[in-house]
């Protein structure tokens, strides 16, 4: 299936979040060009994060947060990818952005 432009700018986008950093959904869509793209960012990260070896992990939500649910295999398998690139989880395992986040 033809990928949208707007998947092949949300993959290329999140391709160039460096190591030790992270991004926001919102942060993704919008430097895609469609700030009201969050969940189609999303999907794009749920379907093709395998077959176009994304860096899926440094993906978090505006909060702060890991968006799978707490203590389930996903959320913990992200966060220890994030914290083996040297991310930092405070009180409730919300990431600094301040500190943290990607500035593009």
């Amino acid at each position: 299936m033809a990928q949208t432009e707007f998947t092949k700018k949300v993959i290329a986008t999140i391709k160039k979040i460096p190591k030790g950093k992270v991004a926001t959904y919102a942060q993704i869509a919008k430097l895609a060009g469609k700030p009201q793209g969050v969940r189609g960012v999303v999907w794009i990260l749920h379907s093709s994060s395998t077959n176009n070896d994304l860096p899926w992990f440094r993906v978090i939500n505006a909060k702060g947060k890991i968006s799978f649910p707490e203590m389930s295999e996903q959320q913990l398998r992200q966060k220890a990818l994030l914290v083996r690139e040297g991310i930092e989880f405070g009180d409730g395992d919300v990431v600094d952005l301040k500190v943290f986040q990607w500035k593009k």
